[in-house]
């Protein structure tokens, strides 16, 4: 695999881990090991998101399969903001609950009472959400993932290349990431099925972002955190 799959896991792999260290934090206040508010859970998310954008920017010369250029293809980029949309509205349509992991909880800003750092908390979640993990996950997942259930030499493979086996279980693990995972199921499999079409990680991108822009623009205005 070597240095370029690593380029591709680490800033995931970090996000990963400040996800998991929140769920111990939030397990050991339970048990009545910890004292720690739920205020105070929600600045954990701008470290992640700082420290994970660190990551991109150190690695982003290694990112080869990110050409701009590809937006100039005008057909892909309308497509990619329309696919974006069209997840996000099945996405707060399948929150079911045979098909979630436990209850989330969200992330909730209005626990904050201080206007300012609550607008910042805010900042920091769209930040996070429409840019930092549309990058972060499709250099994972679509780039690296995909490629990388067809064989080890994953750089040998050329971007958006379909394999059958790679399109199933790339979705099922996208959607075994999320609390509502057979939304995320279906949103893994769109973002890889607009790869397959438009050979472009960059599309998946946009369209990852619209998702998570409208999802996070959605939740502000509905006061439905759990979405967050």
């Amino acid at each position: 695999m070597g240095k370029a799959g690593w380029v591709r896991i680490i800033p995931f792999a970090v996000f990963m881990l400040f996800i998991g260290l929140q769920q111990i934090l939030e397990w050991s206040v339970v048990k009545g090991w910890l004292e720690m508010s739920a205020q105070q859970m929600l600045f954990l998310y701008p470290v992640k998101a700082l420290l994970v954008t660190g990551l991109l920017i150190f690695f982003w010369r290694k990112y080869a399969e990110l050409n701009f250029a590809d937006f100039k293809n005008m057909s892909h980029t309308v497509a990619s903001i329309l696919l974006g949309l069209l997840v996000f509205i099945l996405w707060i349509n399948m929150d079911w609950g045979i098909v979630t992991f436990g209850e989330s909880k969200g992330f909730d800003p209005s626990l904050i009472d201080d206007n300012t750092t609550r607008n910042l908390l805010i900042f920091f979640r769209i930040f996070g959400a429409a840019l930092v993990v549309p990058i972060m996950e499709e250099l994972f997942w679509r780039s690296f993932m995909l490629r990388y259930v067809i064989t080890a030499d994953f750089s040998s493979v050329r971007i958006g290349t379909f394999t059958l086996s790679s399109f199933l279980i790339c979705a099922v693990l996208f959607g075994l990431e999320h609390n509502l995972f057979l939304a995320g199921i279906m949103a893994g499999a769109a973002y890889s099925l607009l790869l397959y079409w438009t050979k472009s990680i960059y599309q998946c991108i946009l369209a990852h972002a619209v998702t998570n822009l409208a999802l996070g623009i959605y939740v502000l205005q509905t006061g439905y955190w759990q979405f967050w």
